[in-house]
């Protein structure tokens, strides 16, 4: 009882002295962020004379919380059909500023002469803009449905994914120690397959169970059922030893395909709000203002190099992708902090003990200069590149503007699908139906140690139990493994058709035709046996076994195909459904 009390004073000291300064620094117009950092500044074990909490350990782990609901509103905002139609310039202006970002943050550290882990976080750190700050200051100066920013937002949905994968290459490293090029591949192929599978399964399934909640117009019951899947998902993520933060993130894109995302987001804000609020408090109470004294010249270095750096490389990608100067300079300068991403990262090199204690409050203190700076930085970037235009050389100046126009001229006018987008739609549906098929067995051959234990209770022999855990996975497989064939046969027909011309083939035409279109789906499908038993070498049967479920397989095949052809083509329908419905505006 005495604990709870504890616990409830701690509580109403975060959630009074955090709304008593959020509302002095909106006053102010300054970002409430900054508001919920002093906050915890003010009541943290580092600043005098009282210390007003006591159980920090049950804070930190409400400021967890607040991770889980700023990642899943993150997932929400994410919405796959945005990542759809952003096109090459969020990828190209994202992939740069984060490797720019990343060799300077390693570069700054080691000049300090800090240690390589050290510098390591500190480069992700500053590679990851702040979604919550970027939309807060977009939103007050009435600029979010310019173009430049939702170029913006495209930019930040790839950071998101990008940062995601940083996270898990920055535990793997942690972990080890070191990073080979094969260990990065590895975790990156698992990741994406990870995300790919839970992407496509939970768009099929969640969406629709979200939508059967809301017929009952009970808002109880929707916003219990979102935090059902939430907290179910983030729990089968940490269980295959991925980061809550992805599953969080994950399972916000998959509700963000729901048509009753508005009603959704309306239930989740006050949470967010909340939880997040207790998570800026956090950061703030681990904020040693002394730290900051000592560490002054490093973070006036690092806040330049961040405003700086990130306007060069963002700016400078969104200009090689197509943008003219002035969008390219918008969303430079739009992009030039770093926020609650880089708290996350810092936060991991802490609880996995590889970077120093400074390095948290550094990116705290960075976070907050650059957020300061970023309506000025906003509003300051027409004029700056009315400048820039006018002090540049006229030869440099007619260099871009031929630049920009070539790039326009390689789009074409039609909207007749190209020889080139046709190919490239049959081998992404070919690599999604593959990235199912492995998932399959992959799942089936790490659940191997416990359902050969049920299954020891009728089959003593292992190779009889490893016979059917691999025919359960080749059946469950089996109409993606019919899509892969189809799709490698329309792929084949295509190629043929093209490569095989009546000019050079003559009278050979035909035959050399149907013999591509017969070989290459063939072929294809002995690598994809090559390929699954790779994966599935722990259940994969005795070679004379193995023979007899192919076998097997191949007969039952020939009576289901039909019905394989069918499920597919309904979950490739369920698919379209899901993504081209638009939101309820509830």
């Amino acid at each position: 009882m005495h604990h709870g009390i504890g616990f409830i004073q701690d509580l109403a000291v975060v959630m009074a002295l955090a709304g008593v300064v959020t509302v002095l620094f909106h006053r102010l117009k300054q970002p409430v962020v900054l508001g919920y950092i002093a906050a915890g500044v003010i009541i943290g074990p580092y600043t005098p004379p009282f210390q007003l909490i006591h159980d920090e350990q049950t804070i930190q782990t409400l400021g967890e919380l607040g991770v889980v609901f700023l990642m899943f509103s993150l997932g929400l905002e994410f919405s796959l059909r945005k990542l759809f139609q952003v096109g090459a310039t969020a990828i190209v202006a994202a992939l740069s500023e984060i490797v720019l970002m990343l060799w300077i943050g390693y570069e700054i550290g080691s000049v300090f002469g800090w240690s390589p882990m050290d510098s390591l976080f500190l480069g992700a750190i500053l590679a990851i803009s702040s979604t919550t700050i970027i939309v807060k200051a977009l939103s007050e100066l009435g600029l979010k449905r310019e173009r430049f920013a939702q170029l913006v937002f495209g930019i930040l949905i790839v950071e998101d994914i990008l940062g995601i994968a940083m996270l898990v290459l920055l535990t793997g490293i942690a972990q080890t120690g070191q990073l080979s090029a094969g260990l990065a591949m590895v975790t990156l192929g698992k990741l994406l397959l990870f995300m790919t599978v839970s992407l496509l399964v939970g768009v099929l399934v969640v969406p629709r169970a979200l939508n059967y909640v809301a017929r009952t117009r009970s808002d109880e019951m929707l916003l219990v059922s979102v935090l059902g899947f939430c907290f179910g998902f983030c729990l089968l993520v940490v269980k295959l030893d991925y980061s809550i933060a992805l599953g969080a993130f994950l399972i916000g894109a998959i509700i963000a395909e729901s048509r009753h995302l508005h009603r959704i987001e309306h239930l989740i804000a006050p949470l967010r709000d909340a939880f997040s609020a207790i998570f800026f408090v956090t950061i703030g109470l681990m904020l040693n203002p002394a730290v900051l004294l000592d560490y002054a010249w490093p973070i006036a270095v690092i806040t330049v190099a961040v405003i700086v750096g990130k306007i060069v490389s963002c700016g400078l990608g969104t200009f090689l992708s197509g943008q003219d100067a002035r969008t390219s300079m918008r969303v430079g300068m739009t992009v030039s902090q770093i926020g609650e991403f880089s708290f996350i990262i810092a936060s991991l090199g802490l609880t996995l003990k590889v970077t120093s204690a400074f390095l948290y409050p550094i990116a705290v203190a960075v976070s907050a200069l650059t957020t300061l700076f970023t309506p000025y930085l906003i509003r300051g970037a027409d004029p700056l590149t009315r400048r820039l235009g006018q002090a540049m050389p006229a030869t440099l100046a007619n260099a871009f503007s031929l630049y920009g126009q070539w790039l326009r001229s390689l789009s074409t006018g039609s909207g007749e699908p190209t020889l080139f987008s046709m190919t490239r739609r049959i081998i992404v549906q070919i690599a999604v139906n593959l990235a199912l098929v492995a998932a399959i067995f992959l799942t089936v051959s790490y659940s191997a140690p416990y359902t050969g234990k049920l299954l020891a209770h009728w089959l003593s022999s292992e190779p009889m139990q490893r016979v059917v855990q691999w025919s359960v996975a080749l059946v469950v497989s089996l109409p993606f493994l019919v899509a892969v064939y189809r799709k490698t046969k329309s792929l084949a027909l295509l190629l043929a058709e093209v490569s095989v011309q009546p000019a050079t083939a003559g009278r050979f035409t035909s035959a050399l035709r149907y013999a591509i279109s017969d070989l290459v789906p063939v072929v294809s499908m002995v690598g994809v046996f090559l390929l699954v038993a790779a994966l599935s070498g722990s259940i994969l049967p005795p070679t004379g076994l193995l023979a007899v479920v192919l076998v097997c397989a191949a007969v039952l095949l020939a009576l289901v195909w039909r019905w394989c052809v069918k499920i597919h083509a309904s979950m490739q329908i369920a698919l379209r459904e899901t993504f081209e419905e638009q939101p309820d505006h509830e």
